[in-house]
């Protein structure tokens, strides 16, 4: 009998998920640019990492590929400032990378303490094939976009980025390299 009575109180009253459409939508915090800024975010990662998983990598590898993609060779501290994190989290990516054999450390001569990493042959293949990911990635993102909206989209990006760059007292937190598709008017 008791099992009936919770049914049916459970019928009469909605239930109390925080999450449910219509409490969500009238929670005036997620009509905020700073709300749909994040969940866009967390979609856009979502999806680079479905994407990225084809490639047998994890978000973050790639960054790590392309770096040494584009100079092979480096020491962890400088693959740490390329990719703006702190050299334990730089290390921790080389080693995985390293474990599935896509890059190599080798000591430099004359000092065994300075390690360089180095894009192995299948690493090397990896990291050319991550440009084509980004680019799907893109296009998913952008694809109820019009071109002219696209552009507007990247340069109010860029402007939320400068301003919270600025905020931080971050030095470097902003690409300065404008895009070449923003400044051609005809996009």
């Amino acid at each position: 009998m008791k099992d009936t009575a919770k049914a049916a109180s459970r019928e009469a009253a909605p239930a109390q998920d925080p999450l449910s459409r219509d409490q969500f939508s009238k929670d005036p915090f997620s009509k905020t640019i700073a709300y749909r800024l994040t969940h866009a975010a967390r979609l856009q990662k979502g999806l680079a990492a479905r994407l990225l998983a084809d490639l047998g990598l994890f978000p973050g590898q790639e960054a790590v590929l392309k770096q040494l993609l584009d100079a092979d060779g480096r020491t962890m501290g400088d693959l740490a400032t390329a990719l703006r994190v702190r050299p334990p989290t730089a290390s921790k990516t080389v080693a995985r990378l390293t474990t599935q054999g896509l890059v190599e450390r080798r000591a430099t001569d004359g000092d065994g303490r300075l390690v360089r990493v180095f894009l192995t042959p299948e690493g090397a293949a990896r990291a050319a094939a991550i440009d084509g990911v980004w680019q799907a990635l893109e296009t998913e993102m952008t694809s109820g976009l019009e071109p002219k909206e696209r552009k507007r989209l990247r340069k109010l990006l860029r402007k939320v980025e400068k301003t919270l760059a600025t905020r931080l007292g971050a030095e470097g937190g902003l690409d300065d390299e404008t895009d070449a598709a923003d400044d051609d008017d005809d996009a």
